[in-house]
């Protein structure tokens, strides 16, 4: 587990409306470590801020008087300087259509409201855990020659995951928008391991993997599924037919290590 003195460290940007949010929010985000807090009320102010000062993560509430957090999580990840920015949300909001943006901007983490103690500081802990970029520990494999293919048809899922991956100093990766180009990839380069959305066009990612397994050349190949609804009852039985680990989105960095090092080693 990452030590307090790098949340410590961590500037944090809160965008809240709410005097009262921020108070309580606020307090827990201090009871947990953080010591550098920066509050916003919108999504013109936050922009400014992230333009003069960016911080290290940014938490935002759901609904601002100028939009949503979809709103600000597009124009974050669609301007270059600012597309790897580490954000999470905190809200009341528990209807999944609404939420699902946000998983697949790649966001570290989703908190409903209230939340515990625990799920904050595992949150934060995800955004420490990307920023200090530590190389993964694996036995068989140099994470500089391990060769990954990313498939996701949300080409911010690609890009977060992708950056995910970097920082565990994994740098020989391949994307894929659908099963169908991942299957031209895997036909014409090799690979060591597979990390695949569940649902996509074209070719899901329930498709990817029997197409995988049923060819003896790349059936040897790793496959680790990322899905929004992870602990669907139908993800489990792919997990029976050939799927070698499942991980939800948010895209944790401390669980995607766990993962890679029980697949891979």
């Amino acid at each position: 587990m990452i030590g307090f003195t790098a949340i410590k460290d961590l500037s944090l940007l809160l965008v809240e409306p709410s005097d009262m949010q921020k108070k309580i929010i606020g307090k827990a985000l201090k009871d947990a470590g953080v010591k550098q807090i920066d509050y916003t009320n919108n999504i013109k102010e936050t922009l400014e801020n992230l333009a003069n000062f960016p911080p290290d993560l940014i938490i935002s509430s759901m609904y601002l008087p100028d939009g949503t957090a979809n709103d600000l999580i597009d124009t974050i990840r669609n301007n270059p300087e600012t597309e790897n920015q580490c954000f999470m949300l905190i809200s009341s909001e528990k209807n999944r259509d609404h939420l699902e943006h946000l998983r697949q901007s790649g966001v570290l983490a989703i908190l409903p409201k209230p939340f515990s103690k625990r799920d904050l500081q595992r949150a934060i802990y995800s955004a420490v855990d990307l920023i200090a970029e530590e190389e993964i520990d694996l036995e068989l494999f140099d994470p500089r020659t391990l060769r990954v293919l990313v498939v996701d048809d949300s080409k911010m899922a690609r890009k977060h995951v992708s950056r995910t991956l970097n920082t565990m100093g994994i740098e020989q990766i391949q994307l894929a928008e659908n099963g169908r180009q991942a299957i031209e990839k895997l036909n014409t380069e090799e690979f060591d391991l597979i990390v695949t959305d569940y649902n996509m066009p074209e070719m899901d990612g329930k498709e990817l993997t029997d197409a995988v397994r049923q060819n003896p050349a790349i059936a040897h190949i790793p496959i680790l599924m990322v899905s929004s609804n992870s602990e669907d009852s139908q993800l489990s039985n792919i997990a029976q037919e050939g799927v070698d680990a499942i991980c939800g989105k948010p895209f944790e960095p401390g669980t995607v290590r766990q993962l890679l090092a029980q697949i891979l080693n």
